[in-house]
Parts: structure tokens; C-alpha cells; sequence
């Protein structure tokens, strides 16, 4: 049989077999003859084009990345749910998918030399002002980026955005449309408006009207499903005991920190700030610190000239007095002349951010070693908190053991000291304090393994040195609230929606006669207008939804008056009267319309971009898996 597959190995046919395996190998790897039964389907196509499974995995952590740092750093990561994120980040790469589509298909296109060229000159690749290829790929690797990965993303959304900025720049707005907008913008109106209260205590609800509304609304009163845990705390902040650090473990941490010691050069400087401001520019400035600077030479006292001169107003008056201070204190300028300078030497003019600056070098020194007496509560603080840092990952070790053999709490307490603590009751949606708000104590409190099994959690880290381990003590399943549960608050809502209506109803009627030709006091003795003229629209003189409707009414007639009523919230309403409309002044400058023909023109160009993006991805067949 050996023999058979040696003979037939030697033919035509099996040698092409065995190069095509080759070339295959040689072009993309085993894996390329694997992932032919192993490979999983895309995540989602658009017009038979594959968004891959490594674009969204890449997309996702790219988000969970900026999210995390939005948080800051007191970020959660399990905060964050990875089905919204992944929604979230293919239908991103879908619209994006279609809008590259799109681009190519207008021809948009991006040169190897441009793509350069943008990288070059991004500031976050660059070394001293010029680029640098190490601080390229460091910052490409921390992205989780290669380069090539890189150029493709940097073509890709400069394709979109030359398409839009062919949206944007093809609108425009005439000399005409700008006038009439600035004069309805600066157009003002006279107002009288008067309020109707709801009054729900006036509004009576039968038991019949109770129970039809109970029943109505019958999904709206249901428990949630709530749990009360208890949980056992382990808090390294409690392991600190500065009174149990012996004065040896003081010396001893007193001789490493001697041997540790690297003295710094602090210097002790004055200076007159001269700013840059709007009656002085940076040449008027510069000049001026020449004069002063000229004026010390010639025999002026610094701290003198400071005092009349400096624009810092923190150390003017103590005669440009900055104390003693290191490296790292000051902007780069201004610190690299100071401690450019010899002792009572004047720079020249250093210019930063705030100005033009002469400084005066008084004194040099060296930071030196302090006392033991000086440094020893500081020490004896650290000492503590070091120990404690060893005793709780020690405790942390003996917590996870004693409470996974453990069916409950009881035995690691009594082992390790610790209280047992109880929260209130809390849903899926989390509770109110700082146990039961944490996402990952929400997460293990309604797990399998705490509800259903009723096992002590997994230790749960809540920040760097605290971790609990909590254990089901209640569980309170979702239910019906009858109808004596809910009977007040039912009731409230109920007057609260009937007021509304009734006073809703009232303004309408009022309205109604008002234009008939009442007046106000026929239809109230106990109402008056609040009046206001010349209001615009960023008026205070009226809450905001009875201005809205104050310039949504239409223009009254010579000499007569125009009505509305709109809701305040609350189920109040008020009745808005139109009285006068005087057209705004529509003069503008030459560069006032420009500036805003172009705001127009880019506002609407972003609209039609828009409603092109929802047509194409309307348009588009879009199979997600």
C-alpha cells in the first residue's frame, strides 16, 4: 500500500496539489487552509462588503478606552456593558462602510504623499518640533495600531471628510436670506401674559375612577426584583497602625530614605512680569522690559522696580519675590533662564504665555537631608501603611480561601476580625450608598452562583484597597402592589392629570373669548396681565416656554391683539397676549455677513450630509450576523 501512494505521489496531478499547498502557505499561512472550516462569519455587510470581526473587536476597544478615561480615574470597567458597546460600535462602522462606499464611487481620492504628509506634522508623533519614527510607533502600539493599520485609517477618514466638505461647501446663504434672519433674530415684541394655577386639592376622584385607573395602569405598579446581601469588607486603610511601629522600624526606615537621598538645587529669584493686553502688544512689551531692565543696570533696585512695574499682582507688592523653588516648578522658558543665571545676575527678556519677564537670580541652595526628628510622624505613617499593604494581600489570600469553603460568612469573620455588614434592599439597577451602587457588586448579587446557589461571591475588588465578599440574605421577588398599596399615589397622580386638564380646558376657553373681544377682567376679577415691551428672545422678562410662544404666534393686525395659552409644566398654563412686533435692524458689516453666510452655509451642508448619510444607509443591503 506504501508503495501505491509513493507511486501515485510521483504524478502530475498530485505534484500541482502539493504546490498550490505551498504557494497558499507561502502567501498567508496555515492559518488560511484552517480558518477555511474554522473562519466565523462577519459581524455585518454592507452592499457585499465584509465588516470583519478584527475592525470591530479594534472599534470596541478603541471606545472602551475613551470611555475609561472620560470616567477618570476612578473608572470602572465592568461599568461598562459590551452588548451596547458592540451595537454601538458596528453601527458606527456600518454608516462608516457606506459612507466610504459612497466617496469612492465621487471619486474622492488620497495620495501616499498626502497621507505622509499628515503624519509627519501630527503633533503626537514629533520630538522637538520635528517628527520621530520610535515616538510614532510607541504611540501607534499604545492605540493598538501598526502603521499600515494607521495609513489605512487616516485614508479612510479623510475620504469621508473630503465628501462632506463637498456638502459643505457647495450651500450658501444670500445677502438678502442673511438680512431677513438677523432682523427676525433682533426682532422684539410686547408681551402680556397671565398664569392659570392647576389646583389638584379642588379635583375630587371616586373609587370607581380609582379602580378603573388602577386597573388601566396595572404594569406601572410592580416591585422590582430586590436583594439584600451581607458582605464582609476588607479595607487596607483599617490595617494601618502608625502606634504599632516601633521606633526601630522608624530608624531603619529613616536610614533608607538617607541612603536614598539625591540633594536638588533650589534657587531663590524675583521678576517683573510685563503682559501682553490689549493696549500693549508683544513688541510694546518687549521694549518695555528692555527699558526697566536697562533702568536696573544703571543702579534701580530690582524689588523697587518690581513693585511699581509688575504686572504679576501675587508678587508685585512683595517686590517680584517667587522664594526658593526647583526644577519642574515654572514654565520651560522662564525656568531655563533662572537657572541659566549667576547669583544677582538679570536675564534678558524671557517671553512665555504671559508676557515678557526680566528675573534676578538672589540665592542658590541644595536641598538637605531633614532630621529625624522632623520626618519621624511622616515615617511612622508610611512604616504603617507599608506593613499594611503586606498584611492585606496576606488577609486577602485568607478572606478568598475562608469564604469559598465556607457556606457562609460566619467563619471568616470570627477568623479575621471583620464585621458583618448589611445593605438595604437594592435592584438590578443598583442601590443607593457605596456598596450597593458598585456595578461589579450589582453583577455578583444577582449572579447564578450568590442568588440561585447561595454561595458566598468571588472577593470583589472596589478600588485598590478595599475588596468585600458578600453572601444573599433576602431575596424579594418581583410582584403585583395591590391597589391599597398604590391608593396615594395613584390618587395624586390622578387629581394632578385632572387640574391639568381642567385648567388646559379653562385657557382654551378663555383664548376663545378673549379673541371674541372680552377682556381679561370680565372673564377674572382676581387677574392681571404682566406686561413687558420690546421683549427679545433671550428676554428674562417671561419664563421660557411663553416666550417660545410668544415668537412661534403670527404678527396681529394694526391696533388689535393676538392670543395663545401654552403649558408651563406642572399643569399650569398661561395665556400669552401678542400685542406690538417691531422689526429688527438688519445692518450688518461686510465681515459680519460673511462670518455668517458662512455659519449658515456650513449648518446646512452638515443637514444635507446628514439626510445623504440616512439615504445610503436606507439604500444600502445591510446584513448583520
Amino acid at each position: 500500500m506504501l508503495q501505491t501512494i509513493r507511486e501515485n505521489s510521483q504524478g502530475i496531478i498530485a505534484k500541482v496539489i502539493v504546490g498550490l499547498i505551498a504557494l497558499t502557505f507561502a502567501l498567508w499561512g496555515v492559518e488560511s487552509l484552517v480558518s477555511l472550516t474554522t473562519r466565523e462569519p462577519a459581524p455585518a455587510e454592507v452592499n457585499g462588503e465584509e465588516i470583519t470581526q478584527q475592525q470591530l473587536l479594534q472599534g470596541m476597544e478603541l471606545q472602551r478606552r475613551q470611555l475609561l478615561a472620560q470616567m477618570g480615574e476612578n473608572a470602572d470597567p465592568a461599568a461598562i456593558d459590551d452588548k451596547l458597546l458592540r451595537d454601538m460600535v458596528l453601527e458606527s462602522l456600518i454608516q462608516r462602510t457606506a459612507l466610504l462606499q459612497s466617496a469612492d464611487e465621487m471619486g474622492f481620492h488620497l495620495s501616499e504623499q498626502m497621507i505622509d504628509q499628515i503624519i509627519v506634522s501630527t503633533p503626537q508623533f514629533q520630538v522637538d518640533g520635528r517628527f520621530d519614527r520610535n515616538q510614532f510607533e510607541a504611540v501607534l502600539r499604545s492605540a493598538g495600531y501598526t502603521p499600515l493599520m494607521y495609513r489605512d485609517l487616516i485614508r479612510k477618514e479623510k475620504l469621508i471628510e473630503q465628501a462632506q466638505a463637498g456638502y459643505m461647501l457647495s450651500e450658501f446663504a444670500t445677502a438678502d436670506e442673511l438680512k431677513q434672519l438677523v432682523a427676525l433674530d433682533r426682532q422684539t415684541r410686547d408681551l402680556g401674559y397671565v398664569t392659570l394655577k392647576a389646583d389638584p386639592d379642588t379635583i375630587e376622584i371616586s373609587d370607581q375612577d380609582l379602580q378603573t385607573a388602577y386597573e388601566a395602569r396595572q404594569d406601572q405598579f410592580v416591585t422590582e426584583e430586590q436583594v439584600v446581601v451581607d458582605y464582609l469588607l476588607l479595607d487596607k486603610a483599617a490595617l494601618a497602625d502608625p502606634s504599632a511601629v516601633s521606633d526601630e522600624d522608624i530608624q531603619a526606615a529613616y536610614e533608607r530614605m538617607v541612603a536614598g537621598f539625591e540633594a536638588q538645587e533650589e534657587r531663590s529669584a524675583r521678576h517683573i512680569l510685563i503682559d501682553i493686553n490689549a493696549d500693549r502688544d508683544a513688541d510694546a512689551a518687549l521694549a518695555r522690559a528692555q527699558e526697566l531692565r536697562q533702568e536696573i543696570e544703571n543702579g534701580a533696585d530690582f524689588a523697587e522696580v518690581a513693585r511699581r512695574e509688575s504686572a504679576d499682582l501675587g508678587s508685585a507688592e512683595n517686590g517680584g519675590e517667587l522664594g526658593y523653588n526647583g526644577r519642574g516648578v515654572f514654565v520651560d522658558p522662564f525656568e531655563d533662564a533662572l537657572f541659566s543665571l549667576e547669583k544677582g545676575q538679570v536675564s534678558e527678556p524671557v517671553r512665555t504665555e504671559f508676557g515678557y519677564h526680566l528675573i534676578q537670580l538672589e540665592d542658590v541652595r541644595e536641598t538637605q537631608v531633614p532630621a529625624l526628628a522632623e520626618v519621624a510622624d511622616e515615617l511612622r505613617q508610611q512604616v504603617a501603611e507599608e506593613k499594611a499593604e503586606l498584611d492585606y494581600v496576606a488577609e486577602l489570600e485568607r478572606l478568598a480561601d475562608l469564604t469559598f469553603s465556607s457556606s457562609d460568612l460566619q467563619v471568616a469573620s470570627e477568623e479575621l476580625g471583620l464585621e458583618i455588614h448589611s445593605t438595604a434592599p437594592f435592584s438590578r439597577q443598583g442601590g443607593s450608598d457605596q456598596i450597593s451602587s458598585q456595578a461589579r457588586v450589582i453583577e455578583a448579587a444577582f449572579s447564578d452562583t450568590v442568588l440561585n446557589e447561595q454561595l458566598n461571591s468571588d472577593p470583589i475588588e472596589l478600588d485598590d484597597g478595599r475588596t468585600l465578599v458578600l453572601h444573599l440574605k433576602q431575596h424579594q421577588e418581583s410582584r403585583q402592589l395591590s391597589l391599597d398599596e398604590v391608593r396615594e399615589q395613584l390618587l395624586r397622580e390622578l387629581k394632578s392629570e385632572r387640574a391639568a386638564q381642567q385648567v388646559a380646558e379653562q385657557a382654551r376657553q378663555w383664548v376663545e373669548r378673549l379673541r371674541g373681544g372680552e377682556s381679561l377682567q370680565a372673564l377674572s376679577e382676581e387677574l392681571t396681565w404682566t406686561e413687558a415691551k420690546s421683549v427679545n428672545r433671550a428676554s428674562s422678562a417671561a419664563p421660557g416656554a411663553v416666550l417660545q410662544e410668544l415668537f412661534a404666534m403670527p404678527a396681529p393686525a394694526e391696533g388689535a391683539v393676538s392670543y395663545s395659552h401654552v403649558s408651563l409644566g406642572g399643569g399650569d398654563q398661561a395665556i400669552v397676549a401678542l400685542r406690538a412686533v417691531t422689526e429688527g435692524d438688519s445692518n450688518l458689516s461686510d465681515e459680519e455677513l460673511a462670518s455668517l453666510a458662512a455659519l449658515i452655509a456650513n449648518q446646512r451642508g452638515l443637514q444635507i450630509y446628514g439626510a445623504h448619510t440616512q439615504d445610503l444607509l436606507k439604500e444600502a443591503e445591510i446584513e448583520k450576523n
